[in-house]
Formats: structure tokens, sequence, C-alpha cells
């Protein structure tokens, strides 16, 4: 509930109205994200044309679809923190439609059963397997935002064999201490996440002002420090896109 992490919320939620496109919003947070909300429309006059449900999030399963299952668990940091876990879940693998024509196997539900890996029985007496006509099973995707926090086990179990974590960085390693003691993560923290949790690569972001362009120590330095215990390291920045590549078993 720190102001960087809200204080945008009311202007994209007011901005969503006025496109005219929103047809309701559920917004997952910590408690009292409620309660601010409430406040921000009473004192700013704001009037949603949408409806917008608020859930107060818990360790564990947040939302669950036959695509994704996002949940969370906490971090450690002066108020309430979770970092979120998106999983995407496994795919069956292609099934191998012309092998299923020249063997002479009739389409329709057939095909379907053959799809889902079951065994099938045909008219003729023949047993076919549908393993031997899909390719290998697609793994789902795996993504892990951890925000506001310093080193923690929670957020090694929370981004365990993530694709893509993408991690607070806000100090350099030299202000460790100013870290301890803010409950923030230094570049070298994020990096020892990303390497004790086996990721595959590690995006840094929440980078402190003081590292901006013209002071001692700059992002790029951070980025260093990270890719010295992590070489899978990028930095984020705004408008940043970044595709997360599919793997096979």
């Amino acid at each position: 509930m720190h102001g960087d992490h809200i204080f945008g919320l009311m202007g994209l939620l007011a901005s969503c109205g006025l496109a005219g496109n929103a047809q309701g919003i559920k917004i997952y947070g910590p408690a009292g994200l409620e309660q601010y909300l409430r406040a921000c429309t009473k004192y700013s006059y704001t009037h949603f044309s949408y409806p917008i449900e608020v859930q107060t999030v818990e360790p564990g399963i947040l939302y669950e679809d036959e695509e994704f299952i996002v949940s969370c668990g906490p971090l450690k940091h002066k108020v309430t923190a979770f970092g979120y876990r998106v999983r995407e879940k496994d795919r069956p693998g292609r099934f191998k439609l012309e092998k299923a024509k020249a063997q002479g196997i009739p389409s329709g539900p057939i095909y379907g059963q053959l799809k889902r890996g079951e065994i099938v029985t045909l008219a003729d007496g023949r047993r076919i397997m549908g393993t031997d006509f899909c390719e290998p099973t697609e793994p789902g995707r795996k993504m892990v935002y951890c925000t506001d926090t310093i080193y923690c086990d929670s957020a090694v179990e929370l981004a365990k064999d993530a694709d893509v974590l993408i991690h607070e960085a806000t100090f350099a390693h030299q202000d460790a201490q100013m870290a301890k003691i803010r409950l923030h993560s230094t570049s070298t923290m994020a990096a020892q996440v990303a390497l004790a949790a086996g990721v595959k690569q590690l995006i840094m972001t929440h980078l402190s002002p003081r590292y901006a362009p013209g002071n001692p120590l700059g992002v790029n330095d951070l980025l260093e420090e990270a890719r010295a215990i992590f070489p899978q390291t990028q930095l984020a920045y705004d408008f940043l896109s970044y595709e997360i590549p599919r793997r096979s078993t």
C-alpha cells in the first residue's frame, strides 16, 4: 500500500472509464485497498461508470481458469507485501493429423479422444494409443513478480523454476545497510534470489533515483553487480516488452 505502488491506480481506473471500454474490473491487493479507493473517489468527486470489485489477497491461489493459475506469497517489507506467481497450465502436444489420416483413423470425436491421450478401440478392432499421435506436452510458462522486499526464503520459494523473475532492486550492493533498514533489496540480493530459485531470466525493477545519470553510481553498475552472480539479468525500463519463450519437454 505504499504510495509509489498505488498513487497511479485512481488515474488508471478513471482513464478506463473515460475510454468507455471497461465492463468491470476486479482488483487484487492488500488489506486497506478498498478503503483507499473509496476515499479517493469521495474527495476527488470521481464516479466510475463500471463496477469495481476489490479482493483482499491472502497467501495461496488467487485466480484460476482454463489457461492460468495465479498465486501469491508473503514477502518481507515494512508493510504487508506479496509476491505474485502466474503459471500457465501445460498444453497438450500438437495432434499429428496427417499420421492419423495415413493410418485410416476416421475423423470426428475419435480425434478428440486421441488429442487427450486416451486409448481408443476402432471399429476394426485396432487399439490406438493417443500418445502415439501427439507431440510431447508443452510445459506451461511461469512468471513471478516480487514487489518490495528484502531477500527472504519466501521469495525464493515463490520464484522456484520460473521462466522470468521480476524483482525489485532498489539499492546497489554498497548500500546494503540502507537496504536492510528499509527492507528493500540490493541488486545482489535480487540476483541471489534468482540463482537460488533456478529461474531462467531475471528482470530488475524499482531502482532508486539515487542511481540516475550524474550520480556516482548508475543503473548499469547495479546491472553489472547482479550479472556477476546471475548472468541472465536485465534492467526493466518504461514500455519494456519481454516475450517468454515456450519450451518443449
